[in-house]
């Protein structure tokens, strides 16, 4: 497969130790040989390759210096795209990278699309679609457990896995092909069901397996949608201010403080919280507070955590009793917060409106209750000891979506199995399955997905 030649600044726009532009295609060597002039006169077309150069950068038609650089040759095959790559580092400013990538562009390369060079990677066949994605999992990583769990996909975990189910269904569908072709002889017939059903439990017990880590998977890719809620002034902004270990919000005295829903990320044992500092939940007559209480009905919808506060030196009043009928059904950490003031709230009716959750008590003007908060958290959602390294997991939603469908087809084939239904209709089934699976590594998916998906990745990705 041919493509054209493209271009792109690999590096985040702005001041740097280096700027770096990549070239990727079949072009890539002669057009930075057009423009680079190195020490001695030598010439990249003329470089060996996976070799660095010392030069400059020159404008052929005015021979004038645009930057001093060091080029990277790479040949393909061997190669993140299996194509020539070449990359410019420059000095890592705005204008030097940006005159390096219009020269490039003017002789005769085309500027990369978000993606494209992944891209191209998964349509030369380096790496399957799960392995790309894993690419940019690895970029948006937050946690080193989250980045554990991509560099386990990119290096084929979930591609190995996947492959082996599809094998096993490849022959399950040649033991049928064999029985429609040969339908005379019985013990084809008998060994053929057999052999399907104890197949196809293995294959659902596999995919239960893996749906089985979705949740915790889903959590270290995308973040636990954490909210903190609570009466104004109960220690809301302190608690996100502890947990993100520096001010973000406001804290004053004052209730309703804050007006709108705060977002910040912030790793919690090893867990991404994507965590929400919401205004006080109350009836007020102030119009923009209102607007903020409705903000935070709304994101406490679809919450993954709650995380409710309440106020050591305060009675319980009517608005906490409501918040716990808000959250029924959700998990929750309950903090009594400010035991570093006199007592006024009844622990036991906490604990007996906190049901079976998690009561946690701190001082976050004292600092004292955090690390007892932190650990609940990681335990409640990853029973504080399992590690991303220990099992292939599941954290990419389109995966997850496929996976279900692929269990419910493979079930639909073992009922069919069970019931004696004739074996070229279960066959129906497990080709679906063996498709679903496909369109996770790439094997059968369309092409405007493909699009849909690279269109995702940053710029000179």
């Amino acid at each position: 497969m041919e493509f054209d030649t493209i271009a792109a600044i690999s590096t985040p726009m702005g001041e740097g130790a280096i700027a770096i532009v990549r070239l990727s295609g079949d072009q890539s060597i002669e057009i930075a040989d057009k423009l680079f002039r190195g020490v001695g006169g030598k010439r990249i077309i003329e470089a060996a390759s996976h070799t660095i150069h010392y030069g400059h950068i020159i404008d052929p038609k005015t021979n004038e210096v645009a930057e001093e650089v060091m080029v990277s040759v790479m040949k393909g095959p061997k190669t993140f795209t299996k194509e020539d790559v070449v990359e410019i580092n420059c000095h890592g400013g705005i204008v030097s990278v940006n005159r390096v990538l219009q020269l490039v562009l003017n002789h005769g390369a085309r500027l990369a699309e978000p993606g494209e060079f992944t891209k191209r990677a998964f349509l030369n066949g380096r790496i399957d679609l799960s392995q790309a994605e894993a690419v940019m999992d690895l970029i948006r990583a937050k946690t080193d457990r989250a980045m554990n769990v991509a560099l386990g996909q990119m290096e084929g975990r979930l591609s190995k896995l996947i492959k082996r189910l599809r094998q096993e269904i490849l022959e399950i569908l040649a033991h049928i092909e064999v029985n429609i072709d040969y339908p005379e002889y019985d013990d084809v017939e008998e060994m053929t069901h057999k052999m399907l059903l104890e197949k196809a439990q293995y294959v659902r017990e596999e995919i239960q397996k893996l749906l089985q880590t979705s949740q915790q998977g889903k959590i270290l890719r995308e973040g636990l949608s954490t909210v903190i809620i609570g009466r104004p002034n109960v220690g809301k902004s302190s608690l996100l201010n502890s947990l993100v270990h520096e001010n973000k919000a406001i804290v004053t005295d004052i209730p309703g403080t804050t007006r709108d829903v705060i977002e910040e990320y912030v790793n919690v044992r090893g867990v991404p919280l994507r965590l929400l500092d919401t205004a006080g939940i109350r009836e007020t007559e102030d119009i923009v507070e209102r607007i903020g209480v409705e903000r935070s009905r709304q994101v406490l919808k679809e919450a993954d955590l709650i995380l409710l506060v309440l106020n050591y030196s305060d009675e319980l009043t009517p608005e906490d009793e409501n918040l716990f009928k808000t959250v029924e059904g959700m998990d929750v950490i309950v903090i009594v917060n400010k035991t570093d003031l006199p007592q006024k709230i009844d622990m036991e009716k906490v604990k007996e409106l906190a049901k079976d959750h998690k009561v946690v008590t701190t001082s976050l003007l004292e600092d004292r209750g955090v690390d007892e908060l932190e650990e609940a958290i990681a335990s409640m959602f990853f029973e504080g000891s399992i590690e991303a390294g220990d099992m292939t997991y599941v954290s990419n939603s389109r995966h997850i979506a496929l996976l279900h469908q692929a269990l419910n087809s493979i079930e639909e084939a073992i009922q069919q199995v069970e019931m004696g239904t004739p074996i070229d209709i279960v066959q129906i089934d497990l080709t679906k399955t063996w498709e679903l699976l496909g369109e996770i590594i790439g094997d059968s998916v369309h092409e405007s997905l493909i699009d849909q998906l690279f269109s995702q990745f940053c710029l000179g990705k």
